[in-house]
């Protein structure tokens, strides 16, 4: 062991003279434990949160979609055979996209109607796992019963249902404002739908503004004869979408253009990402108050160590030596206080859910409301690089609050020191 770092762990010792320092030490290893741990709880709360609204995102809308400048794609089929063969690309379904309004007698509320492919939609989005009543195969029609025909089905959300009173079974009037041209004018087309699912992704703009039919009947009902409004794709790599993206523009041409999840949510995935970064400056002011009160210690110990300083000069130690002294002195601070946050934000941060349940039980206060927030748990993920990068901060700024300190330490002259002991 370096003498250094051994007077350093030397001077850490309380002595009776000395115990407001040895407070103060405590309160820096503690602002530095505080700092690290409020870090690491804060990012894996907001990494848990953006990682569950990507899963939300991706659960109802497909990674990559496919649409058409002049307006619809009628050759789908075809050119869903040319896609499913691109690099990336897993799967394929055409979809129909249309803005309608739905009414069940005094409630009408205006919702995004999907024509989806009962058969292939299940291999691009994931409709089938976020309904809680009901069967995606319930949009496709039964057979006609003492030849009535039966009524088409629909999936909604389950905020819209709610809003509506909508319960399964129930019938409601689907009316799209692009009607039949009378000679009194425009007048909307309207048609009877069942109601055959409710799906619930935990996001209230997707369960309260969207509504499924086949896709069939979405294209009699809109008029579209043949034609889509494009077509959905599954990728093997989330995040490499762009490429598959680019691939498919040269592939297929004008007038088609393709655009991937991360393209049609670039303002919240954004948003989040700005305010995860901002969270950690704002939150690593804690660190930064932990490092003055690891300056403002040193401080004290150089004047109290005065005498110590010159004799350790007059035996020969040099400004470099007394320095790493007073820098080891520092860093055991920082470090010591980085490894106590670190252990308990890991410990909180893993069993965050756990103390939230714990807490609200005990005062009776629902901390995280789910029917507020629309979120099944509360979000917390730990990312390793996370951590290691908030440890590597907090030693950091330790260290470069040790330097002046040191410094003026190394600079002090043996005989000024002793003139008055």
């Amino acid at each position: 062991m370096p003498y250094e770092l051994f007077i350093g762990l030397r001077y850490l010792k309380a002595k009776r003279k000395s115990t407001f320092i040895s407070i103060i030490t405590l309160i820096s290893t503690a602002g530095v434990a505080l700092g690290v741990m409020a870090l690491i709880i804060v990012l894996a709360v907001m990494t848990g949160f953006e990682n569950d609204l990507k899963d939300k995102i991706l659960g109802t809308n497909a990674h990559v979609v496919v649409l058409s400048s002049t307006g619809g794609i009628s050759d789908y089929d075809q050119i869903m055979q040319r896609l499913v063969k691109i690099d990336g690309v897993v799967a394929a379904t055409p979809f129909i996209y249309n803005q309608v309004m739905l009414s069940t007698g005094k409630n009408v509320s205006g919702v995004v109607l999907r024509g989806v492919d009962t058969k292939t939609d299940g291999k691009v989005t994931n409709l089938n796992r976020s309904l809680v009543e009901g069967k995606v195969k319930g949009l496709e029609l039964p057979p006609p019963l003492a030849g009535a025909l039966p009524l088409p089905g629909i999936i909604i959300g389950k905020e819209l249902a709610k809003n509506l009173s909508l319960f399964m079974g129930d019938t409601v009037n689907v009316i799209s404002p692009m009607g039949n041209i009378t000679p009194l004018g425009m007048i909307p087309k309207m048609k009877q739908f069942r109601v055959v699912g409710i799906f619930n992704t935990g996001m209230y703009e997707y369960d309260s503004t969207l509504a499924y039919v086949g896709l069939d009947e979405a294209q009699r009902f809109l008029g579209l004869g043949d034609r889509v409004t494009g077509i959905q794709l599954r990728a093997k790599d989330v995040y490499g979408t762009g490429e598959i993206v680019k691939k498919i523009n040269r592939e297929l041409g004008f007038p088609f253009y393709a655009r991937d999840w991360m393209q049609m949510n670039k303002n919240i995935l954004f948003a989040l990402k700005t305010e995860k970064m901002v969270m950690f400056i704002i939150l690593t002011l804690i660190v930064l108050v932990a490092a003055f009160g690891i300056a403002s210690t040193l401080f004290m110990v150089v004047m109290e160590k005065t005498k110590d300083i010159a004799i350790l000069k007059s035996m020969g130690a040099t400004g470099r030596s007394i320095m790493r002294i007073f820098v080891f002195e520092g860093l055991i601070i920082g470090i010591f206080g980085t490894i106590i946050g670190v252990l308990g934000g890991l410990l909180v941060a893993l069993n965050l859910e756990k103390i939230v349940d714990f807490v609200q039980r005990v005062t009776g206060f629902e901390l995280f409301s789910k029917d507020v927030y629309y979120l099944d748990r509360f979000p917390s993920m730990v990312v390793p690089s996370d951590v290691v990068l908030i440890s590597v901060t907090a030693i950091v700024i330790s260290f470069v609050a040790t330097l002046y300190p040191s410094w003026q330490a190394s600079r002090m002259a043996p005989a000024e020191a002793l003139r008055y002991e």
